[in-house]
């Protein structure tokens, strides 16, 4: 039995597609299964129960456990939980105490470290369904505004890191790795934003706007904080005048190359019409 938290989430919900797919046996977690619409051959429960009779490996996605793991891990390896696959991040191999994004991590991965079980830790970088974030203003007609638009990005793919995900809980090729995971390609975000609008077949800008202004407009979202955000806004302004660095591993771990950034476009299309 392979347990997966955060099932209806951007990368869970392909990841217990896959591990359906290939025979195995899946509990899917969720904060409410009378609304999650996962698939039949799933067994769902809630979030808050955990329940891990009978788990043999465990899919840990930390935005579930964003203020504290608590005794999680624990109750896992008294349960007879063997492996961890944590979807970490790419921040996390930046050591820089400062990062607060790569701290973050680097906690969670030592603690699960720590209970002496099998683990693999899959650091994505930024991920493309982060353009999810733009629907209401090309849905509006509105230019999508952010800062340093010649910036360069490595968006991957939700089902990429659900393969990967899969690969690392099925097999034991990906016992004690920290691959990092990228999209195929570097791209800027006005070029996303144009490709987001040829595949929903309606108009879509961009317009750039000051450092100041964004980060006006992030600290309104949800769940940001000034650390994470300067981390965001440096991050993006280091992309304007580093290369970029594209990561073989999601080619040499499924096999086939990585989808593009113009494949989750038109994957989404619809959520942009």
């Amino acid at each position: 039995m392979i347990l997966v938290t955060g099932a209806t989430g951007n990368v869970g919900r392909h990841l217990v597609g896959e591990l359906l797919s290939a025979g195995a046996r899946v509990r899917a977690l969720t904060r409410d299964p009378a609304t999650a619409h996962l698939p039949a051959d799933a067994e769902v429960a809630r979030t808050d129960e955990m329940p891990l009779d009978g788990v043999t490996s465990f899919f840990l996605n930390p935005t579930v456990f964003w203020n504290g793991l608590g005794d999680v891990l624990a109750r896992a390896k008294d349960a007879g939980v063997r492996r961890i696959v944590m979807l970490s991040s790419s921040a996390a191999a930046d050591a820089d105490s400062d990062n607060e994004l790569a701290a973050k991590h680097l906690r969670m991965e030592e603690a699960v470290e720590q209970t002496g079980l099998e683990w693999t830790f899959l650091r994505p970088g930024v991920f493309a369904s982060n353009s999810l974030g733009w629907r209401k203003e090309i849905l509006a007609g509105e230019p999508v505004r952010e800062p340093f638009a010649a910036g360069l990005s490595t968006p991957i793919h939700e089902r990429d890191i659900a393969a990967v995900a899969a690969r690392a809980l099925l097999t034991d090729d990906l016992v004690g790795a920290k691959p990092v995971l990228t999209g195929p390609e570097g791209i800027t975000a006005p070029e996303m934003v144009r490709l987001i609008g040829e595949a929903a077949g309606r108009p879509a800008r961009f317009e750039e706007i000051s450092p100041e202004e964004a980060r006006e407009k992030m600290l309104k979202m949800p769940y940001m904080r000034e650390g994470i955000v300067d981390v965001l806004l440096q991050l993006r302004k280091d992309a304007e005048h580093r290369p970029v660095e594209i990561s073989p591993e999601v080619e040499r771990i499924t096999g086939r190359p990585g989808r593009t950034f113009a494949e989750w476009a038109a994957d989404h299309a619809d959520d942009f019409r």
